[in-house]
Parts: C-alpha cells; structure tokens; sequence
C-alpha cells in the first residue's frame, strides 16, 4: 500500500471515528464499543488492506502522550495519599494476575515453556489507561476510587511491560521465569524511569518561561511525552515511569511558568489532540483483527481449537482481579482493627467496582503483536489478546456504569480542615482588595480610580456573602449568570449582523469575538 493510499485510509479512518462516536452517544454506548465494532467491520469491508501494525510504533506513539494527560490532571495531593492502595493495584494486582494466568495456562498447554504462560500472564494483567479514561469520563465515582483507578492506569503498564520482556527473554533463551528475578529488575528500570522523569521535567521548568511565544511554549510542552519516553528507553530504563514522572512536574510547575493564554489554547489543542488519539486506538484494535484471524487459520479454526481455553482464561483473568481486590480489602480491614494502619476498607460494593473496571486495551494488544515469531504459543497468545480485549470492553466497558449505580457508591466526608471553593473564592476576592485599595490612589491620596475600587469592594462582599450562605444566593447566581449568557448571545448576533451588513470589517468582528467568546466562557465558569 503505497503512501497516497495510507493517508486516504486515515482519512476514512478518522470520519469513521466521528461517525461512530455520534452513533455512541445517541444510543448510549460506551465509546470504545462501537469504535472496535466498526474498526473490525472495516476491515472485512472487501477492498480494505489489511492493517499491520508496528507494536513497537503503537506503543511510542500513542502511549506517552496519553500518560502525561493522565498525569497532567491527576490529583497530586490525593495520589500520595493512596499510594499504597495505588501500588497494590499497579504492581500487586498485575503481580497476581500474571502468576494466576501463568498457572492455568501451564495447566491447559502442559507443553507450553513457563516463560510463554508467564509472557501471555504479563499481556493481559495490567488494565488499560486508555480503557479506563473512556469509560470513567461517562460515570461518577468517588473521589477515592476514581484516584485508585487513576493511579493504577499510569503506572500499571510499567509492571507489565517488564514482566513481559523478562519473559519473552526468558523464553527466547529457553530459560526458566523467575519472580524474584523480574521483581528485582522492575526495581531497578522504575528508578531509573523516576531519574530520567525528574531530569525531564526540571528542564522544561526551567527553559519553557524563556520561550516567550506561546505557541513555541505549547508545541515544546507537546513533545515532553516523546522526548521523556524515548529518552529513559534509549538508557533501558522505563519509558512509562519516566513519562508519568516528566508530567506529574510539569503540571505541578504549569500554574506559574505557562501564562494564563497558554494554558487556555495548550489545553483545548491537547484535549483535541488526546481525543483523536484514543479514538484511533480503538479503531485500530479492530482494523488490526483480520490480520489476527488469518493468522490463526480463520473463524473456524480460531473457535474450534482456541475458542474453549480462550473463555476459560477470559474468566480466569476477571476473578484474579476480584480475588485480589477483597483479599486486599479485608487485609485492611484486619490491619484497621488491629490498629496497624489508618486505612479504612472500601467495603464489599466500591471492592467489586474496583474489580469490574479491570478493561483492556492498546497495551494488550501491542506486547500481543510484538511477540516474536516462533515464541511458543505465539497465535493463542495473540488470539487471547483480543478475546481479552473484546471480553472486558464488551463486557464490563458497557455494564461498569450499571454496577456503579447499583453499588450506590457515597462520597466519603471532606476533610473538614479542606477550604471549599467559594470559600477559596473568598480569599482571592479579599487579596484582589487589598491591591485595588493600594492602587486606586496616587501620590498624593487621591482616588483615581474609583469605579474600579467599587467594582471590587461589592465584588469582595458578594463572594464573601456567598461563601457564608451558598444554598440561599446559589439559585439568585445562576439566574444572573444566565442573563449575561443571553446578553452575550444577543451581542453576538447583533456583532454577525454589522459584519454581513459590511458595517465592520473582518479584523474587527475578529478582535470583538474573541472578547464574547473569553466573557462566555467565563460566565459558563461562574455558573458552574
């Protein structure tokens, strides 16, 4: 397929995605179902070559960059907080899960090497960022299980990855798989993951604000991901640690060296960019099936020689991880009462969430394909990925949200020493004051500025009655905000009417349209 042929099936590929997101919406599907239904029904549409994809190429592409979204907005203060319910997920969990999968594969293929079982384990243990951000986007958790899952997605993938090449090497040379042995090695690429990570992201720190043009600023701030992963990869070290690392600094640092402009065009052109990207994903985990089958020797020799232990293990990978989530629970639990932690268990209903939301994804399907040919067991292995791939995603994707609601899940308390938004608002309202007051006179004592003054002394006393008293004023806001949204609305038609009419040229309708967009948006904001 020559490169003219390549861009016209991204092209299709990329109205597939908007297509196929429409349809989700409208009859309520989650996302990721539909975009693998039509990337696999893509594929078998006659004339469509068929899709190899380069899983080295898969993983550089596309996971850096969905890492340090993660990263960017995750909740830093909350991620330390559960870092060890965090770590149980992220390495614990994939631990268990690879050994669980590994014996019971071992059973099935007694022929099979322990380092091909251990390889398939390590492939399907560790749950997908990308799967878990498209479905979690549609559903409201608490705030402790939304941080565990979130935490778990950015740093799980580094225990797989290693298990995996640990086993593939194993296998290659003929060798034995040995726990302690990846356990020690996983150690040593994780810390050298967080070094290269730290070095990563203190430069950016310390060279983005000398850039000066924003747009220079967001297409650096862009290539962070790449140049964190593929750096800690070229020193053999982990790319995933050194990338959840780089942005974990970056947006710690972000609030005071990007300027306010900045940080509104970066985030709008990378939640663009981040959309495009985990909905390519998905498409390409279908597209990518065909060649899999065929592979195989097709549907029928598929089903009749792997359909059975492909279900078995399918079954077998979900129950480790709920085997794993309450045995870890009541551990808490134990230890709770024993007065050894301050951890309180989640409680059987958020456990079994916890253990639904186990969903596979790219990283699957690429450590599948980049089984090396001749690996023992190499087209059950990537026969298992997409049955684990299709499995959880049509499974559990499409019911996690109906298990949240019958769990009916309660936020925990807020810490009650935790300030609440207006009451921040408050503060800021008070400090704006303050500088008002000192700047609204001269020299000489007088008031030189005292419309601006008012502005803010009624501003300050609004917030703070406010802060005292939000269930009263709360309702006499939104219909004030929803006045200015109107005016707004009538403002810009009249702002089309002068353009159309010629009454104004197009530099102007520009320069006034960017004013009503930036007041829209933040009326929208106060509402909310």
């Amino acid at each position: 397929m020559d490169i003219v042929h390549m861009f016209e099936l991204a092209i299709a590929m990329v109205l597939a995605i908007i297509v196929l997101h429409y349809l989700a919406h409208r009859v309520g599907l989650p996302p990721p179902v539909a975009l693998i239904a039509g990337g696999a029904a893509l594929a078998f549409v006659p004339g469509v070559p068929t899709v190899t994809i380069d899983p080295e190429l898969v993983l550089v592409l596309f996971l850096p960059p969905l890492l340090m979204d993660s990263a960017w907005t995750i909740a830093l203060g909350q991620l330390r907080r559960h870092k060890i319910g965090i770590a149980s997920l992220a390495i614990g969990a994939v631990l268990f899960t690879t050994i669980v999968v590994a014996i019971v594969t071992h059973l099935l293929f007694p022929s099979w090497p322990w380092a091909a079982c251990a390889a398939l384990g390590a492939i399907v243990a560790p749950p997908d960022a990308v799967s878990a951000r498209a479905v979690l986007e549609r559903v409201k958790l608490p705030r402790r299980l939304r941080i565990l899952l979130e935490g778990e997605s950015l740093l799980n993938d580094a225990t797989g990855l290693v298990l995996f090449r640990f086993a593939v090497a194993a296998g290659l040379a003929g060798g034995g798989f040995s726990a302690v042995d990846a356990s020690g090695r996983f150690l040593l690429l994780a810390v050298g993951g967080a070094l290269v990570g730290i070095v990563v992201g203190t430069v950016w720190v310390k060279l983005v604000r000398r850039l000066g043009d924003e747009y220079l600023m967001i297409a650096a701030t862009s290539l962070l991901s790449w140049i964190a992963y593929l750096l800690a990869e070229s020193a053999h070290v982990s790319g995933v640690i050194a990338t959840v690392t780089t942005g974990l600094i970056a947006s710690w640092h972000a609030h005071t060296v990007l300027p306010a402009s900045t940080r509104m065009r970066g985030s709008s052109f990378w939640e663009v960019m981040v959309f495009l990207i985990e909905a390519a994903i998905f498409m390409l985990i279908g597209l990518s099936l065909r060649g899999v089958i065929e592979r195989a020797g097709g549907f029928g020799a598929v089903i009749e020689t792997m359909g059975v232990p492909s279900l078995v293990l399918l079954a077998v990978l979900i129950l480790a991880r709920f085997v794993w989530m309450f045995g870890s629970d009541l551990l808490i639990g134990a230890c709770a009462r024993l007065g050894v932690t301050s951890h309180t268990p989640l409680g059987a209903r958020a456990t079994s969430v916890l253990g639904w939301a186990g969903i596979r994804g790219v990283v699957t399907l690429a450590l599948a394909l980049s089984v090396p040919e001749g690996f023992p067991g190499r087209d059950f292995i990537l026969v298992m990925a997409f049955v684990v791939i299709l499995g959880t995603v049509l499974l559990q994707a499409t019911t996690l949200e109906r298990v949240i609601r019958w769990a009916k899940l309660a936020e925990a308390p807020v810490d009650k020493a935790r300030v609440t938004m207006s009451q921040a608002e408050a503060a800021m309202a008070r400090v704006q004051l303050v500088t008002v007051e000192r700047c609204a006179y001269d020299g000489d004592g007088n008031l030189i500025h005292p419309k601006l003054l008012d502005r803010y002394r009624r501003k300050a006393s609004m917030i703070g009655d406010y802060a005292e008293r939000p269930e009263h004023y709360s309702p006499i806001f939104h219909a004030h905000f929803d006045v200015i949204l109107e005016a707004i609305a009538t403002a810009r038609e009249e702002l089309i009417r002068l353009h159309r009419s010629g009454e104004i040229d197009d530099e102007t309708l520009y320069e006034l349209e960017r004013d009503l967009d930036l007041e829209e948006l933040s009326a929208i904001s106060a509402k909310a």
